[in-house]
């Protein structure tokens, strides 16, 4: 049988025409909710907003990884040439207002300070150009560490400050950071893989968390305060609950079993929940008991006891509970707990004692930016009217009416200062003898005047410090200073 041959026949391929060279695309942005990645973005552009200490801190270290970096500001260019006169080459600046210059970066670094409904933000939103916190791209840069966070409306401060001397007390390198000590960017290259960060985080900071997850945090309290920067007291718990949204179920967050509202925003958290309080009944976790701070973590066979750092106001025993649930949590031990706690002397600016002048006890508390801070010094104080008060300042909404009960009690004379003076004085007439003065020096001259051997004079603004200092450190710096040229050395 013979084959049949098929005749094959060869298509011819269709010319092609070369193909165009194309320019590489630059990567993707990451989708809004993602974290931020430095191999995504290139050398930038990066524009930061606000050149405070944050801002100026994540531009010096963007720069130092290679980016291209606008650092912009509303503030005029004469407040702003000694700050850039330090700056590294890579970094541009400029002063009078965010011009459209931003809208070239890729991204954009956001101050805490700055309020996200600032024009320039609903900008950056409107090209699609994300806006990172300055606390995530510090994190970004860092090898893997252990963050603890503490936030709340009062107490922060002293709570991180007594947390990171409880991990160092268990000898593990610590770093406090954020509002208290040096900002998060700064610290980038004294960080190690396996250190801890103390983190004291505010509304401001956490508003703008993308995907911020601590290890372990705490909330102390809240209160109504920065809601003409937030808008209402919703979006400012919004801002606060932030810090346990990303959050691993593994890892546990701590809250204050007295404060309603704490308790109804921990409703919504998915880590280990621990509360502290002041009776058992209400909380698992911690609360006071003959003198002692009773510890009990799920799990534990008993509670443990701990000696609380000696420090006044029932408020210092709350900040002691939380961070000794936050140590105990990330596993430090009691013992650990207990010699931080024997050590720890307090932090400036809070309560604190600045000795005995021409008879007067004499207490810095600038911190006292808020009316609820200001009733936390003065239920630390005699019911005599034996109390000179220091108040005023630039004023928070919502005025100083709260601070008539406790005024009435407990002071002999309201010295008032700064912007808030005026109004100080309407609210708390007939409460106590009030004297107008302009200054900080002024009042603290007339309180020497007014003062009698056995009295205190007090500062606890109960405002920001804005209007006549650049943040309550320098307030309460220059109260100290007055006190020596006033009123001799401390006995």
């Amino acid at each position: 049988m013979g084959t049949t041959k098929r005749r094959v026949t060869k298509k011819k391929a269709a010319k092609k025409a070369p193909a165009k060279a194309r320019k590489p695309r630059p990567p993707k942005p990451p989708p809004p909710s993602d974290r931020f990645r430095p191999e995504v973005w290139g050398v930038g552009p990066a524009a930061v907003l606000g050149m405070g200490r944050s801002g100026l801190a994540a531009a010096r270290l963007l720069a130092k990884k290679g980016f291209r970096v606008l650092l912009s500001d509303e503030r005029p260019h004469k407040e702003l040439r000694a700050a850039a006169a330090k700056l590294p080459e890579r970094v541009q600046w400029e002063g009078g207002g965010h011009s459209d210059r931003v809208l070239k970066c890729r991204f954009a670094v956001k101050s805490p300070g700055i309020p996200s409904k600032a024009p320039v933000l609903e900008k950056l939103k409107a090209a699609g150009i994300p806006v990172f916190s300055e606390l995530e791209i510090a994190l970004a840069f860092m090898p893997p560490v252990e963050v603890v966070a503490v936030t709340g409306t009062n107490g922060k401060t002293t709570t991180a400050t007594l947390t990171a001397a409880v991990f160092k007390a268990a000898r593990r390198r610590v770093h406090l950071l954020g509002n208290v000590g040096e900002a998060v960017c700064g610290a980038v290259g004294s960080v190690k893989k396996g250190d801890v960060l103390v983190l004291e985080t505010s509304s401001y900071q956490l508003e703008d968390s993308r995907r911020f997850a601590p290890d372990a945090a705490a909330i102390l309290n809240l209160t109504p305060d920065h809601l003409d920067h937030h808008g209402g007291m919703a979006e400012y718990t919004a801002a606060k609950a932030k810090v346990f949204r990303f959050m691993e179920r593994r890892t546990a967050c701590v809250f204050n079993a007295d404060d309603p509202g704490v308790v109804s925003m921990a409703r919504d958290c998915r880590p280990r929940k621990l509360f502290f309080g002041r009776s058992p009944a209400t909380m698992t976790a911690a609360w006071p008991e003959g003198g002692k701070i009773l510890l009990r973590l799920p799990g534990w066979k008993k509670p443990v006891k701990v000696a609380p750092p000696k420090l006044p106001g029932e408020h210092n025993l709350q900040n002691a509970m939380a961070s000794a649930l936050l140590a105990v949590s990330r596993g430090v031990k009691p013992e650990a707990v207990a010699k931080a706690f024997k050590a720890f002397k307090g932090v400036e600016h809070r309560l604190e004692e600045c000795g005995t002048r021409k008879g007067l006890r004499c207490v810095n508390d600038s911190k006292a930016t808020n009316v609820d801070s200001t009733l936390v010094a003065l239920a630390t104080m005699p019911e005599d009217k034996s109390v000179l008060l220091v108040l005023g300042g630039r004023p928070k909404p919502g005025g100083f009416a709260g601070l008539r009960a406790a005024v009435s009690r407990k002071v002999k004379a309201v010295l008032t200062i700064g912007e808030a003076a005026a109004r100080v004085e309407a609210d708390l007439q007939g409460a106590a003898h009030v004297f107008p003065c302009e200054t900080l020096a002024q009042a603290v001259k007339v309180a020497f005047q007014l003062g009698q051997k056995g009295e205190t004079l007090l500062l606890s603004p109960a405002c920001a410090s804005f209007d006549q200092f650049t943040d309550y450190e320098h307030r309460g710096r220059v109260f100290k200073e007055l006190l020596d040229e006033h009123g001799g050395r401390p006995k």
